[in-house]
């Protein structure tokens, strides 16, 4: 722990993926639910997450029912036209102010990317104060990879405004406006790959097909 940093823990985090986006770059439809080998990627998604944080919460738009194998609640965007990942971080955000009144933090992981660090969590915890409104994100390869995030409760209000009123839908933009940390990943070992490689085209698939076989071999 970072010395003068009061700590967060685990049971005031909930974890929010990201699986509304429109996936153009992948043909259209749901990329989370493609099959990694037998799997649908976002049980490999969820199977790493949920051990990580208490409860969870899956972002999407369109017919919850598609979800209906995944035992957790779908919120959709409450900002219409598909304003980006920020839009799904609000939606997690409202989800906890509405539901869990204990939570105050959000940590979103993207829909797309199977082998984020299984560490994730605690490392944003460790870093993070739970005293003041800090927006943490993960990086890696000395870049930021703003879909992970740590995301105060205390911000859905100022991110509902900002996405209403039209602003940037860009992750970073927002970020600006507040207090952020950067928390820095390497290289998975087991799969050689960044940690938060994402599955963007039919290319990424077979990718993540094989570093998925590496995991289970």
């Amino acid at each position: 722990m970072t010395p003068g940093i009061t700590p967060l823990t685990r049971d005031k985090v909930l974890g929010c993926v990201l699986a509304g986006g429109q996936s153009r770059r992948m043909g259209g439809g749901d990329k989370t639910l493609l099959d990694l080998n037998g799997k649908p990627m976002l049980e490999i998604i969820l199977d790493r997450l949920s051990p990580q944080v208490p409860q969870i919460v899956l972002n999407a738009n369109g017919d919850a029912n598609r979800f209906s194998r995944f035992p957790y609640p779908v919120v959709s965007d409450s900002i219409a036209g598909f304003a980006g990942p920020l839009a799904g971080v609000l939606a997690g955000l409202d989800y906890a102010r509405e539901n869990l009144p204990d939570v105050s933090h959000v940590i979103s992981v993207a829909g797309d990317t199977p082998f984020f660090p299984v560490d994730l969590v605690d490392r944003f915890l460790a870093t993070t104060p739970a005293d003041k409104p800090v927006i943490a994100l993960a990086s890696s390869a000395d870049k930021l990879q703003p879909v992970f995030g740590l995301w105060p409760v205390a911000l859905a209000e100022d991110l509902h405004d900002w996405l209403a009123k039209g602003q940037s839908g860009k992750v970073l933009a927002f970020v600006d406006r507040h207090d952020s940390i950067e928390v820095a990943f390497e290289l998975d070992q087991a799969t050689g790959l960044d940690p938060f490689f994402n599955a963007n085209r039919p290319d990424d698939l077979e990718t993540a097909r094989s570093a998925a076989s590496l995991l289970t071999s």
